[in-house]
């Protein structure tokens, strides 16, 4: 089998209203939001899919780098493939990170061929579910924060994740509140990414470790990102205070800095963005680390339902005890209002995803096992320019988030 042809397609979803949310350190907009889905046919005519990043610079590194590169080419063994890129254009490792999510659609493709699911080329398959986290809460009312666990819990899902950032005491209090609506049963994350997106009002160290012991009595599951994800020495002392579980990983820019994030221990879960930080073979061999730590790993997936089911064919090829979490976005729906609206997350599958109890049991057919809706390729459009902007109050700067989430600012904007 043969690869003919190696397409990406940028999408786009503009909000009906942009989303303007006021935090501590200042005010964020959210314009539309962005994906991309990769096509690699065969020339027996079969197609293998992936989800990539909604970027621009994604999208030109495949179309002049990696599609060169695999079209011709025979597809009989990923690995040798990827190989031989890493000895031309995938020198480059940013470049090798955007071909090791094209080759999510070399293993659909070969999936296809051979009649087995990803999940036994990655690895093979040792469960058939994976646990799902409910990820939204974004810069809201403590209020609004605990209605909106209230209503994930709702849907079945075993966890909720938000992004507190209304200062240290209402932060606080929001977490109280949340597990008061939700109750013992529900895990509890708090992503603290906005804690060093503040400027000059980002929580010192010492109000961190305050926070982190006060959050432990409502019996959060994990503290993610409270410190600069560069700063591994302080999670290490953060960490050693035994205060809180922390989890960190989504910014990591090598696989050494993982290493070194993981193998003296700064975290005691370890998050990859499968789409975004070097796809399945990265993965694999963060997933080992991970295990030899004693630790414990949860997938970043913040996009499309696409990038859950990707992440998920790997997640189980795991132990729950290794690979435990998945992240699940909850986007506004008729059914349950969060964040905003991302039809697009749901419509480029066919069909959805079966999720029962909160877990996401993986398709056991041929492939990543589902169908895509091509039509999302003509219904959403790309639209240039960045998703998302934070405007700090001091210093007075605004920064761009493009479609590469494992990149802390996408670009600084002087107004």
């Amino acid at each position: 089998m043969k690869i003919r042809r190696v397409q990406p397609f940028l999408l786009s979803y503009p909000l009906p209203t942009p989303v303007v949310m006021q935090y501590y350190g200042g005010e964020r907009t959210i314009l539309k939001r962005d994906a991309m889905l990769i096509r690699v046919e065969a020339d027996s005519g079969l197609v293998g899919y992936a989800p990539g990043q909604g970027s621009e610079l994604a999208h030109q590194r495949i179309t002049e780098l990696v599609a060169p590169f695999l079209e011709g080419r025979l597809l009989a063994e990923p690995d040798a493939l990827r190989v031989m890129f890493q000895e031309g254009p995938g020198k480059d490792p940013e470049v090798l990170k955007v071909y090791a999510a094209v080759e999510v659609a070399l293993y659909d493709l070969l999936g296809k061929e051979l009649g087995v699911p990803v999940s036994e080329l990655v690895g093979g398959r040792v469960r058939d579910r994976i646990k799902l986290y409910g990820s939204a809460g974004m810069y809201q009312p403590p209020e609004s924060y605990a209605a909106e666990a209230a209503g994930i819990a709702a849907l079945g899902f075993p966890a909720y994740k938000m992004r507190p950032a209304l200062g240290p005491e209402e932060d606080l209090r929001t977490v109280k509140l949340m597990r008061e609506a939700v109750g013992p049963a529900v895990e509890l994350m708090v992503d603290a990414h906005a804690w060093w997106r503040m400027g000059d009002r980002s929580y010192s160290p010492e109000t961190v470790e305050r926070l982190a012991g006060q959050m432990a009595e409502y019996e959060v599951c994990w503290l993610e990102e409270p410190l600069p994800p560069d700063d591994h020495a302080a999670y290490r002392r953060l960490r050693a205070t035994g205060l809180i579980a922390l989890a960190s990983g989504e910014h990591e820019h090598s696989e050494n800095s993982f290493a070194d994030l993981i193998l003296d221990p700064c975290v005691d879960y370890a998050q990859m963005d499968l789409v975004c930080q070097g796809g399945y073979i990265t993965c694999r061999r963060i997933l080992a680390d991970v295990e030899r730590a004693g630790l414990r790993f949860a997938f970043h997936s913040w996009g499309t339902d696409l990038e859950a089911l990707a992440a998920a064919h790997l997640g189980i090829c795991w132990p729950d005890g290794v690979a435990e979490w998945l992240e699940y976005p909850v986007y506004s729906t008729p059914r349950l209002q969060t964040m905003y609206p991302f039809p697009l997350a749901q419509d480029i599958l066919q069909e959805p995803l079966d999720i029962r109890g909160g877990e996401l049991v993986v398709p056991n057919k041929p492939g990543l096992g589902i169908e895509i809706n091509e039509e999302v390729i003509a219904r959403y459009p790309w639209i240039p320019g960045p998703w998302s902007f934070f405007k700090l109050t001091s210093p007075a700067e605004t920064f761009a988030i493009t479609g590469d989430h494992s990149v802390k600012w996408a670009g600084k904007i002087s107004l």
